[in-house]
């Protein structure tokens, strides 16, 4: 009887310890897929340095070698004095920087009114606003491109920035956070004598910062790396941006794609400064989260 009883109190033991190992193995094996995962996309990254520092001759090498066996950082020199980068980069720069400035400011007031306040028909336009998302950029490019003509901003920072300056994507962003913040705080505001603007600009804007941080870097990547539209609008080198300015180092019959990737890694600098600096404000959303109705 006491054999049986020790087996039988056992068992469970025995259960326990197998779903144990079957938890760590699950782990493992997702650890394993993220760690795959990040290998696949991180290869082109140390593939495009690899090739900033090689020499042409380098870059044709077959089998490829992803360690040069010279390193050569004068590609990144001639690169800058190939071409005006510099100011490609101020272009950039300024674009990017206004357009996603632009983008912030309307967003954030159309998402709080299509949120917060009460007027008619509000839903449906908000409806007819999102729908703009199916149509294609490519389908609108031509009025634009027709009235920057009419305009005059052919060539001008205006015609770059100003038509990016308008997303429903980053209303529609902002309207879902802004409708989680609790109505109390701004009733409470109302009751001191507060309006509308001034509701906006202290109570709900600063409670959106990891919602503004997460459109500022949408806004600030799509602005950056656009070049369909510079193609478009900008026919003078001094205006072009370093997307289409990188464009010019491709020649008609060979590329050297030593300086082309050292353009490219200039210009992915930027991108990745502007994410790890606004990662930040990221995290103070965790502090949110106990705010519920």
């Amino acid at each position: 009887m006491e054999t049986k009883q020790h087996i039988q109190s056992a068992t469970p033991v025995i259960k326990i310890s197998e779903l144990d190992s079957y938890k760590v193995a699950k782990k493992i094996l997702f650890y394993l897929v993220l760690v795959l995962g990040a290998v696949i996309m991180i290869i082109p990254f140390v593939w495009m340095i690899s090739t900033s520092l090689k020499t042409t001759g380098a870059t044709m090498v077959l089998p490829p070698k992803l360690i040069p066996d010279e390193l050569n950082f004068d590609n990144y020199k001639n690169v800058t004095e190939a071409f005006p980068v510099y100011r490609f980069l101020w272009n950039s720069f300024f674009v990017a920087i206004i357009s996603t400035l632009g983008q912030i400011l309307l967003c954030s007031m159309a998402a709080y009114a299509f949120s917060r306040l009460e007027f008619k028909g509000r839903d449906l336009i908000f409806l007819v606003y999102l729908a703009t998302l199916m149509v294609p950029s490519q389908v609108t490019m031509t009025p634009q491109f027709i009235l920057m003509k009419y305009l005059g901003w052919l060539d001008t920072y205006q015609g770059l920035i100003l038509p990016g300056m308008f997303n429903a994507f980053g209303t529609f962003l902002l309207r879902q956070f802004f409708l989680g913040i609790p109505k109390e705080l701004e009733e409470a505001a109302f009751m001191d004598g507060a309006s509308h603007f001034r509701v906006f600009a202290q109570i709900i804007v600063p409670l959106a910062k990891p919602a503004l941080a997460t459109l500022a870097v949408f806004s600030f990547m799509q602005s950056w790396n656009n070049y369909l539209w510079p193609l478009i609008v900008v026919s003078n080198p001094k205006m072009m941006t370093l997307p289409l300015g990188l464009s010019l180092l491709q020649g008609r019959w060979e590329t050297n794609w030593n300086l082309m990737m050292a353009g490219v890694v200039i210009s992915v600098i930027p991108v990745l400064a502007v994410y790890l600096f606004a990662q930040r404000y990221f995290i103070q959303g965790i502090t949110l989260s106990g705010m519920k109705e």
